[in-house]
């Protein structure tokens, strides 16, 4: 079996290392596998495509920031990939996330109702069934279910800085993504397969894959970075993000932290240079790092991880800590949730800070391995990465 994944970034972040777990198993089971990727240095994967060039990546941008026609640029590095594609041959073809500046969806899906391969896609955000936006609970709205115009939220990404051309977007994607005969759509979280059965792309079958992680990798470990920060007598509670913003909850943790006790300090992981230097003294800022023993010896030292974001589909940070050890904390959002149980972690309502500063004070009362060994267990029983993607083997073959 031969298999291409296309995504935007290849072994980097949280889709693409999803991207390249997928392409080990299917390596080791003894098939052909191949990940196209638009933007970045591929790692972990020796048959990675680009799809276009530096230039292919910042003209399609420039064509988001002015007339905000997100996806339909790329035009000939799209072009030129698809007849590479034919060559390949591939006999299913995944898609992950085809925004991000690289891929036209035109092109794209006009070879794939074409070609009549069979053809997976995991959404990891709404972008697929909006006409603008990746995320929509933020501000609560409700147009992509009939159709998008006027759209609030233009200057978030994809930006545009000058159009808003949701309205065009809505109805061009729904055209384009419509109509393909043997598509499956997966989604890490039930509460996403939910919001998709309401879109236009209802259409298809939807089957739920939840995302997986390296256990290997994310496991208990020490390290001397608590040290090395002068935390050693300290609670810590800590956050990780991709990127920061009020969204994920920067605002937030901002807040918390100045209701914080003298020995209760935060640990914020993935800040730019900029928000680190604008800290309060008890929040320690680390940049992103895609250094993964690291970000296991961070979530390890923690006491809780705290996940404060407004909108998220099924963040692998939740699955991340409780590999290591360490209880969560989460807002009722989206598809957080559904990463814990009471034994491992806790729910709160959105912005109810007091609520989430009492569960503090409560864990850091109590021993952290009353929950050591329930995270530890509920990680290695339904988010061990060989058992999760095995499922999308299961699904190329059938």
């Amino acid at each position: 079996m031969k298999v291409l994944q296309i995504n935007s970034v290849c072994g980097i972040g949280s889709t693409g290392r999803i991207a390249t777990d997928i392409h080990d198993i299917l390596l080791k089971q003894g098939h052909e596998s191949y990940i196209a990727y638009g933007r970045g240095t591929p790692q972990n994967c020796d048959t990675a495509l680009r799809v276009g060039t530096d230039f292919d990546n910042y003209s399609h941008v420039a064509l988001t920031r002015i007339y905000d026609k997100h996806g339909f640029g790329s035009t000939k590095a799209t072009s030129k990939f698809i007849k590479e594609v034919e060559k390949l041959d591939p006999d299913i073809i995944h898609l992950h996330n085809i925004h991000g500046y690289f891929i036209n969806i035109e092109i794209l899906f006009e070879y794939l109702k074409r070609s009549n391969k069979p053809v997976i896609w995991t959404l990891h955000d709404c972008w697929s069934f909006t006409g603008h936006c990746s995320h929509f609970d933020f501000i609560d709205c409700n147009k992509w279910k009939t159709g998008c115009f006027k759209c609030p939220q233009t200057k978030e990404y994809p930006s545009s800085l000058m159009c808003d051309n949701s309205e065009n977007n809505y109805f061009m994607k729904k055209k384009i993504f419509k109509g393909v005969k043997n598509l499956t759509i997966v989604t890490p979280s039930k509460w996403l397969a939910g919001l998709v059965e309401k879109s236009f792309l209802g259409e298809y079958p939807i089957k739920i894959i939840n995302n997986g992680i390296d256990l290997n990798v994310f496991k208990p470990t020490k390290s001397s970075i608590k040290k090395k920060q002068n935390l050693t007598d300290d609670f810590i509670i800590l956050g990780v993000a991709s990127g920061w913003s009020e969204r994920k909850g920067f605002k937030n943790f901002i807040e918390l932290s100045n209701r914080l006790n003298d020995n209760e300090k935060i640990i914020l992981v993935g800040l730019t240079e900029k928000q680190k230097k604008g800290l309060p003294p008890n929040v320690v800022g680390i940049t992103r790092t895609n250094n993964v023993k690291e970000l296991a010896e961070i979530y390890t030292l923690a006491d809780v991880f705290v996940n404060l974001t407004l909108e998220d589909n099924f963040p692998t940070t939740n699955l991340e800590s409780l590999a290591c050890g360490t209880p969560v904390i989460t807002y009722n959002t989206g598809g957080s949730v559904e990463s814990i149980d009471s034994k491992s972690g806790f729910i709160v309502a959105q912005g109810n800070i007091t609520q989430v500063l009492d569960l503090i004070r409560m864990l850091k009362n109590e021993d952290k391995g009353i929950y050591t060994d329930k995270c530890i267990e509920r990680s290695i029983l339904l988010y061990d990465k060989d058992k999760c993607f095995k499922e999308y083997i299961n699904l190329y073959s059938r």
